[in-house]
């Protein structure tokens, strides 16, 4: 039984093979082929390499999201602080898993120099900040601070906005944050009701337009001072993770830890969930234009099938009163359907491949005179193109072959 039916399918795949590679007696027949297969490629092709594209943006824009973010964050679900205790420390640095820990202090605050103003986050950040994120690669100009010299790194765009240099000693810029409590604040009242410190910029880092605008980092104790918070509280605690370990591991046991506390655990993703979104978002639209790019590429294939089912009539008709079964016949078109996207997308796909290491290579192709278009080869990319490719060439093929009927044979 297993033999007949490879020996039915054998026969229907060497006739769909011989009717594929060999040339029509009809010239526009063998044009149309020509059509579809370079529309299969092509489609393939370019599927790839916009997926390619999409994947080096989408890395591109998040390494610079992630410069601050750490593996997790223990933030608190409501409110603006948490109490990191003596005993959640002695707890947090004997936890299995975590390499490294950061306690952090943030908060809008108010900049001014020398009659120029700027909003911002001040973020305080202990010694072991620098083993959570990376902050050396991120220096443009001077040094990252020292804890208790009343200094700040500030951002390329800040010191842009406010004319401020690093280790400038001439004119102090100051650091306003409204102080804690109720009501509204009356013109008579304005200076009483902030807290006021003079700082020093002892760096300034660039990343990128909007981080750069963002934050100034102090000393923990700085930020602390500044807010009027006691030695317990901190806004979130940064984690770093080992290599290999199990995220849902940690994530509760830090639950246990912090059982007392109402917090939330986010991992790098969920710190930026709405960038994620959107990126994803992004990615599935054009995966959506490009099939259906593809699908119309597709159509050429079945106009092929069919006209070759119209020029082969004489064929099927010696072939059907030979014994082959209307079945048979119509799963030689189908064979030759299929062939005919998988070999086409399985060439377009290693064209596609072709392209985007030699851009990754050698970088032909930039987005601004210095920065050449990021892509990135993933093999999810090669599996979501041929399996779409595969599919719709397959209903493709099952739509043309479906037009061998019986009044074709009689």
């Amino acid at each position: 039984m297993k033999k007949e039916k490879r020996n039915n399918l054998k026969f229907p795949l060497y006739i769909a093979k011989r009717y594929l590679f060999s040339k029509s007696s009809n010239n526009a027949i063998n044009i149309i082929t020509i059509i579809a297969a370079i529309g299969i490629v092509v489609g393939a092709m370019a599927l790839f390499i916009v997926l390619s594209g999409f994947s080096g943006l989408k890395d591109f824009s998040l390494q610079f999201t992630n410069v601050f973010d750490s593996d997790m964050v223990v933030v608190p679900e409501s409110g603006k602080t948490i109490t990191f205790s003596e005993a959640a420390e002695t707890k947090l640095k004997s936890l299995e898993g975590v390499a490294a820990y950061s306690r952090i202090i943030e908060e809008r605050v108010f900049i001014q120099f020398e009659g120029k103003n700027h909003i911002a986050f001040i973020k305080g950040v202990d010694t072991h900040y620098g083993n959570v994120t990376v902050i050396d690669s991120i220096m443009f100009n001077g040094r990252w601070f020292e804890e208790g010299q009343q200094e700040a790194v500030i951002g390329y765009n800040i010191a842009y906005k406010l004319s401020l240099g690093a280790m400038d000693f001439t004119n102090l810029p100051e650091v306003f944050v409204p102080k804690p409590g109720k009501g509204q604040i009356l013109n008579t009242d304005i200076a009483s009701a902030f807290t006021k410190r003079d700082f020093i910029a002892s760096g300034i880092y660039d990343v990128n337009e909007d981080v750069n605008g963002k934050y100034m980092f102090t000393d923990l104790e700085f930020a602390r001072d500044l807010l009027q918070l006691d030695s317990t509280k901190v806004t979130s605690v940064a984690i770093k993770l080992k290599p290999e370990v199990s995220e849902n591991e940690v994530r509760n046991k830090l639950a246990e830890i912090f059982a007392s506390e109402g917090i939330v655990i986010k991992n790098r993703i969920q710190q930026n969930d709405a960038l994620y979104k959107m990126l994803n978002t992004e990615q599935v639209a054009v995966y959506l234009i490009f099939t259906l790019v593809l699908i119309i590429a597709l159509f050429n294939v079945i106009g092929s099938i069919i006209m070759m089912i119209l020029d082969k009539r004489k064929n099927i008709k010696t072939l059907y009163n030979m014994g082959a079964t209307l079945k048979e016949i119509r799963r030689i078109f189908f064979l030759q359907g299929a062939l005919m996207t998988v070999l086409g997308g399985l060439l377009g796909i290693a064209l596609g491949v072709v392209i985007v290491w030699l851009q990754l290579q050698f970088k032909f192709v930039y987005i601004t005179a210095n920065l050449p278009y990021p892509v990135k080869l993933e093999f999810m990319n090669v599996v979501a193109v041929f399996v779409t490719l595969t599919i719709l060439g397959l209903i493709a093929s099952k739509i043309a072959s479906s037009r061998v009927r019986e009044r074709l044979l009689n």
